[in-house]
C-alpha cells in the first residue's frame, strides 16, 4: 500500500517565514515516517497507561475498599470523563499558545503519579484523585500525538494517520488490560498489575522529549492550503463554537453525538463488564481476557477504517457502527447465562462500532508563530482541538 498518494508539499521547500527549521520541511507520511513512528509509540504508552484500569480498578473498589454502592464504584470514571472532556476542550485553545511538543511533555508529567497512586492509594479517594490527573494526561497526550501526526502527513491522508494512531492506542489498552488480568490472577488485585504504567510513563515522557514539533508543518499546510473562514466564524469564541459543533451545523452535530454515544458506552463496558461478569463466576483472568480483547479489536480496525473513511467518508462508517454496537450490547445480555461466551463474542460487535471519529479535522490549528504571509489566520479551536477553518463534509 502506498503511504504518499497525496499530493505532498514541495520536496525540498523551506520552513514558512518565522518558523525556524534546520531541514526543509515536507508534508507527507513517507517523508516523516520517522517522526511519525515515534509518536506511533509514544500513542502505544499513551494507550498503555489508560489500560492499567480497564480490568482491576473497578474490582479493586468492590473488593479493595468495600464499596456496595455502583454510583461510588464508577465515580473513577466520572473523573476520568470529565477531566479528559474540559481537558479535550482546553487543548485546542492551548495549541495557540503553546507547542504540540510542550502539551504533550506536560501531558506526560502530570501522568507520572498514576501508576503508583493506583497500586499504593490507602484509600478509593486517591483512586479517584489519580483519575483526574490521568484525565488530563490523556486529554493532552492523546490529543498531541493525534494532531501531531495529522500535521505530519498533511490533508490528504489525514484519516489513515488518525487510523494508525487510534490503532496503537487502543490495541495497546487492550493488551494492558489483558495483561492486568492474568498478573492479577497471579499476584492479586495491587500492586504488581498497576506498576507496569511505570513503564509506560517512563517510555513515554522520554520518546516526547525526543520528537520534534510539528509547528512548521502546521505553518507550511496554512501557507500553501489558504482557504477564508465560513461567514460569520472568524475569531469566533468558545461560545460561537460550541453552539456550531453542538446543534447549529448539521454535520458536526451528527459527529458529535454519535461521539458521545460511543463514549458514553465504552464508559459503560469499563465499569459494569468486570463487576457483571465476575458476578457471574468468571475470574479475573477471564475477565482480562473479555477487557482487553473489545480495544485490541477496536484498535486494529481502526486501520482500515481510517483508510477507508478518506475514500468514502465517514458517515456510511459512522452510521454503520452505531447500528454494529446496539447490536453488540444486546448479544451481551442475552447471553449472560454463558457469561464467558457472551464476553467473548460482544466485543467484535462493540469494537466494530468505533471508526476513527476525528478523521477530518477542517483545518490544522495554529502554530504558536506569527501565521505566514498569505496564510489565512487560524479560526478558534474546536473541543476536539481542530479549527473550524473550513466547512465540514456533509
Amino acid at each position: 500500500m502506498s503511504n504518499s498518494t497525496a499530493p505532498a508539499a514541495p520536496t525540498d521547500e523551506p520552513a514558512p517565514p518565522g518558523i525556524a527549521s534546520a531541514r526543509p520541511v515536507r508534508l507527507g507520511l513517507r517523508e516523516n515516517w520517522l517522526q511519525f513512528s515515534l509518536l506511533v509509540v509514544v500513542n502505544m504508552a499513551v494507550g498503555g497507561l489508560v489500560g492499567l484500569e480497564r480490568t482491576t480498578v473497578p474490582l479493586i473498589g468492590s473488593e479493595t475498599f468495600g464499596l456496595t454502592s455502583e454510583l461510588a464504584v464508577f465515580s473513577f470514571i466520572i473523573a476520568f470523563g470529565l477531566t479528559k472532556a474540559l481537558t479535550n476542550l482546553a487543548a485546542g485553545a492551548l495549541t495557540a499558545r503553546f507547542r504540540r511538543k510542550q502539551l504533550l511533555v506536560a501531558g506526560w508529567l502530570i501522568g507520572v503519579p498514576v501508576p503508583f497512586v493506583l497500586a499504593y492509594a490507602p484509600s478509593w479517594s486517591w483512586i479517584v484523585a489519580a483519575n483526574v490527573l490521568l484525565g488530563l494526561n490523556q486529554g493532552l497526550t492523546w490529543s498531541m500525538t493525534v494532531n501531531m501526526k495529522i500535521d505530519l502527513v498533511g490533508p490528504a491522508r489525514r484519516g489513515f494517520a488518525t487510523g494508525l494512531n487510534e490503532a496503537a492506542g487502543y490495541t495497546a489498552v487492550g493488551v494492558t488490560a489483558l495483561l492486568t488480568g492474568y498478573l492479577a490472577t497471579a499476584h492479586g488485585l495491587r500492586p504488581i498489575p498497576e506498576l507496569i504504567g511505570v513503564v509506560f510513563v517512563v517510555a513515554g515522557l522520554a520518546l516526547a522529549l525526543a520528537v520534534r514539533d510539528t509547528a512548521a508543518h502546521v505553518a507550511l499546510e496554512l501557507a500553501q492550503h489558504p482557504k477564508p473562514l465560513p461567514a460569520g466564524e472568524k475569531n469566533a469564541g468558545l461560545r460561537a463554537t460550541f453552539a456550531r459543533t453542538s446543534w447549529r451545523d448539521r454535520s458536526l452535530r451528527g459527529a458529535s453525538q454519535a461521539g458521545l454515544v460511543n463514549n458514553l458506552n465504552d464508559g459503560l463496558t469499563w465499569g459494569v463488564f468486570p463487576l457483571l461478569f465476575t458476578d457471574h463466576g468468571l475470574g479475573i483472568a477471564a475477565v482480562g481476557l473479555i477487557k482487553g480483547l473489545y480495544p485490541i479489536l477496536w484498535g486494529l480496525g481502526q486501520i482500515p477504517t481510517g483508510h477507508l473513511a478518506d475514500r468514502i467518508g465517514r458517515k456510511p462508517l459512522i452510521v454503520t457502527g452505531m447500528l454494529v454496537q446496539s447490536a453488540g450490547l444486546l448479544l451481551a445480555l442475552t447471553l449472560l447465562d454463558r457469561p464467558l461466551l457472551a464476553g467473548l463474542l460482544s466485543p467484535p460487535s462493540l469494537s466494530a462500532s468505533a471508526p476513527p471519529w476525528s478523521t477530518r479535522p477542517s483545518s490544522p490549528p495554529s502554530p504558536t508563530t506569527p501565521t505566514p504571509p498569505g496564510a489565512p489566520t487560524p479560526s478558534a479551536p474546536t473541543a476536539s482541538g481542530a479549527t473550524s477553518a473550513t466547512p465540514p463534509e456533509p
